[in-house]
C-alpha cells in the first residue's frame, strides 16, 4: 500500500497485542450528566428531534417520567441510557401481582430493548409524599419487587434497576445533616425501601432543591450556599463537618437517615435524580432569575463530571440529573414550576449553560443543532464516525494507534503539519478524525464504527475550521 502514515503513529508490533487486548478489554465511562424530560407542554419538539439534540452534548443519562413509546423509540441507538418510570397512578396495579407487573413491562418496556439502551425503572415519583391519603405506602415496596422478579425471571435484573425517587420530605428534619433520620411515620416503608435497593445493587434517588429551601427561607440561608458556590462562611455540623453550599448538606442528610436505619455497613449508592433552578417566578420568587439558573445548573453539570464527594463520603461518585430539559407551559403550579428547563420549545437556550461536547457527534451552538441536525439528516446519506465523548482516554488511544497503524488509515491530516492537528490536546478530535476515515475506506457500515462500544455514527458533518472530515 502507498498509504503514508506519520511516524508518530507507527505502532511497534509488540505493542499491537497490547492495543488488541485494550480494545478487547471493557471500557470505561468518565462521570457524564443526566438530565430529566418532562413532556407537560403542547410546544415542544418530536422526540427523534430531542434525541439526536442530545447526542450532540454531554449529557449521557435521560429519567423520563413514563414510558412514552415515542420517546423510547427515539432513543434506540443512540448511546444514551434511559431511565423509565411507572407513574403514580399505576402503581398499585403493578403491586397487584407478578403477572400484572410482567404485563406492564412486557408491553411497554421489552419491545424497546435491547436497542435502547434502559437501566433503570423509577416506580412512582415522591410516592410516599404526594398524596398521602390515597397512595398506599406497602403498594409502592410491593411494585419495586414485583418488578424486580420480572426482571429477574428474564434475566435483566443486571442490565435494569428498580428504584423511587422520593422528595427531601421523607425526611424528619435535614439538619445538622449528621443527625438527620428519616419521618417517623415512614420509617417502617424507608426500611423495606432501603433493604431492597442494597439487596438488588439499586441507586437511593432524591429530588433535591436548594432553590425551595433558599425561597422559604432567605433570611437566614445565604444565596451562595444555595447556588452552589463556596460560600466563604461554611456551615458547620457538630461532628465537624463544613459544608460550602447546600446540595452537599442536603446528600449527606440523606445519608445518615440510611444510616440511621442501620445499613451503615451496607453500599447503598445516592443519586440526585432532580435537581435545578428556575430561571423565572411568580412576584415574591426573586432568586428565580436567568442569571441565578445559570450560575446553578453550570455547576450542577460540572458536579456531575466530577468524581467529587461529599464532606461525609469524599470519595462517592454521585450521578445527577438536572431538572429539567424543556420549560413545560402546561405544569401545574406556581410560575416556577413552568419555568425549570435549560431549553425552550423552539430549542433555543433560556440562557447560556455549556452543554457542549465539541467532538461528540456535532456542535453545540444556541440551538444546539435543532436546524442544523434536521436539514443534515434531509441531505440523504451523508454520515460519519466519531469517538463517543465520555469514551475513556486509554482506549481512544488504542483506537487511535489501531487505526493510524494496521488500520490503514491516512493519518496525516492529524499530524503536527496537518489540518486536523488542532486542538492537539484533544484525543478525542483526533480519534474521531481517524475513526472516521476508517469507517468511510470501509463502506460505512454499523460495525465498522464499533470500535468495542467507543464510537458513535452521526448525520452531522463534525468538521470544524480548516479541518475537513472524509465522507463518500
Amino acid at each position: 500500500s502507498d498509504t503514508m502514515i506519520p511516524t508518530h503513529f507507527l505502532v511497534p508490533p509488540p505493542l499491537l497485542l497490547l492495543l488488541l487486548l485494550l480494545l478487547l478489554s471493557p471500557f470505561h465511562y468518565v462521570s457524564g450528566v443526566g438530565i430529566n424530560y418532562g413532556t407537560l407542554g403542547n410546544n415542544l419538539p418530536p422526540p427523534k428531534r430531542v434525541a439526536q439534540l442530545l447526542q450532540s452534548t454531554l449529557i449521557d443519562k435521560v429519567k423520563i417520567y413514563d414510558t412514552n413509546p415515542d420517546i423510547l423509540q427515539a432513543f434506540s441507538n443512540t448511546g444514551i441510557d434511559l431511565i423509565v418510570a411507572v407513574e403514580n397512578y399505576h402503581v398499585a396495579n403493578v403491586s397487584a401481582t407478578t403477572s400484572a407487573a410482567d404485563e406492564w413491562f412486557a408491553t411497554r418496556v421489552m419491545p424497546f430493548i435491547p436497542a435502547t439502551s434502559i437501566v433503570a425503572i423509577a416506580v412512582g415519583n415522591e410516592y410516599l409524599t404526594t398524596d398521602e391519603d390515597h397512595l398506599e405506602p406497602t403498594a409502592l415496596v410491593q411494585a419495586m419487587q414485583n418488578l424486580h422478579s420480572v426482571l429477574l425471571s428474564r434475566g435483566l435484573h443486571r442490565k435494569i434497576k428498580v428504584t423511587t425517587p422520593h422528595s427531601m420530605a421523607v425526611l424528619a428534619s435535614s439538619f445538622p445533616p449528621s443527625a438527620s433520620t428519616f419521618a417517623i411515620n415512614l420509617i417502617p416503608t424507608m426500611t423495606s425501601i432501603v433493604d431492597f435497593l442494597a439487596d438488588t445493587g439499586a441507586p437511593f434517588m432524591v429530588n433535591a432543591y436548594p432553590y425551595f429551601a433558599y425561597r422559604d427561607n432567605p433570611g437566614t440561608i445565604s444565596l451562595e450556599y444555595a447556588l452552589l458556590g463556596n460560600a466563604t462562611t461554611g456551615v458547620r455540623d457538630p461532628k465537624g463537618y463544613v459544608y460550602t453550599n447546600m446540595l452537599d448538606a442536603q446528600i449527606d442528610a440523606v445519608r445518615s437517615a440510611i444510616n440511621a436505619l442501620g445499613f451503615g455497613n451496607r453500599s447503598v449508592e445516592i443519586t440526585i435524580s432532580e435537581s435545578g433552578w428556575p430561571s423565572k417566578g411568580d412576584s415574591g420568587e426573586t432568586a428565580a432569575t436567568p442569571e441565578n439558573a445559570r450560575t446553578y445548573n453550570s455547576r450542577l453539570i460540572e458536579r456531575g463530571q466530577s468524581s467529587r464527594g461529599t464532606p461525609m463520603r469524599p470519595k462517592d461518585n454521585i450521578d445527577i440529573f438536572v431538572f429539567a430539559l424543556f420549560n413545560e407551559n402546561k405544569k401545574q403550579g406556581g410560575d416556577s414550576e413552568r419555568n425549570f428547563g435549560i431549553f425552550k420549545g423552539d430549542g433555543s437556550k433560556v440562557y447560556d449553560v455549556d452543554l457542549s461536547c465539541q467532538f461528540c457527534s456535532g456542535g453545540g451552538g444556541d440551538k444546539l443543532g435543532f436546524e442544523e441536525r434536521v436539514s443534515g439528516v434531509a441531505r440523504g446519506p451523508s454520515v460519519w464516525c466519531v469517538a463517543k465523548p465520555h469514551a475513556d482516554e486509554k482506549v481512544i488511544q488504542a483506537v487511535l494507534d489501531f487505526c493510524c497503524g494496521p488500520g490503514g488509515v491516512d493519518c496525516r491530516e492529524i499530524s503536527e503539519s496537518g489540518g486536523c492537528f488542532e486542538p492537539n490536546n484533544k484525543i478525542h478530535a483526533h480519534a474521531s478524525y481517524a475513526m472516521n476515515a476508517y469507517y468511510q475506506m470501509h463502506g460505512r457500515n454499523y460495525w465498522n464504527c464499533d470500535f468495542k462500544g467507543t464510537g458513535l455514527v452521526t448525520f452531522s458533518d463534525p468538521s470544524y475550521g480548516k479541518c475537513r472530515y472524509p465522507q463518500q
